[in-house]
């Protein structure tokens, strides 16, 4: 399947546009993780369907409990959560070391990249992928707070000088799938280096 793609699943009888072929790509890596696996703001869920088919353990996030009432019914485990309350423009609901993996896809709240790194456990892994500057010439979001600065996402893998995280991969530019956009994306593992498992 060529990267662009998009996968369907059929599940309780509905068709679903599945994730991104970046997490596509890099799924393989969660299988050698041992622990929860967090989709951060995932919306209606195609991410966590996608995970959810692969057998891995999940707990899917969103402020929108009716975003959430699908996963709900097929058993995944989910969370309510509003991730841009309180005085201080964010409220992260997790401790250090909780996850062995997070994805978040089309999203993106700065003063939580610091807490999203700790939250990995020793070994995690993050993928995050969502729109970047020069997405405005192509539709929304084109609000700049929305939007990654050039080279942004490797600078946030710096946000918390508690955290090394290694990059396995990282791509910035434009796609046409699944809509003409401008994006980042970028995996990576809290360690002080590469696996041999990380094969891109």
């Amino acid at each position: 399947m060529a990267q662009g793609d998009v996968r369907l699943l059929l599940l309780g009888g509905f068709l679903l546009t599945l994730s991104s072929a970046w997490l596509q790509r890099f799924h393989h890596l969660f299988h050698t993780a041992s622990g929860q696996i967090l989709d951060l703001a995932c919306g209606a869920g195609r991410n966590s369907f996608y995970l959810h088919s692969l057998g891995l353990t999940l707990l899917a996030l969103d402020k929108d409990v009716q975003s959430l009432a699908g996963l709900q019914a097929k058993g995944v485990e989910t969370k309510v959560h509003d991730l841009e309350a309180g005085e201080s423009g964010y409220d992260w609901p997790f401790a250090e070391h909780r996850f062995a993996a997070i994805v978040v896809c089309n999203y993106l709240h700065r003063p939580l990249f610091p807490h999203i790194l700790a939250s990995l456990k020793p070994d995690g892994v993050l993928i995050y992928e969502t729109f970047a500057a020069g997405n405005e010439n192509f539709g929304k979001p084109s609000n700049p707070a929305f939007l990654l600065r050039p080279g942004e996402l490797l600078t946030q893998m710096q946000s918390n000088p508690a955290v090394t995280m290694s990059i396995i991969a990282y791509e910035e530019g434009y796609v046409e799938q699944p809509k003409p956009a401008m994006v980042q994306r970028i995996c990576a593992r809290k360690t002080g280096k590469i696996s041999v498992l990380d094969k891109l």
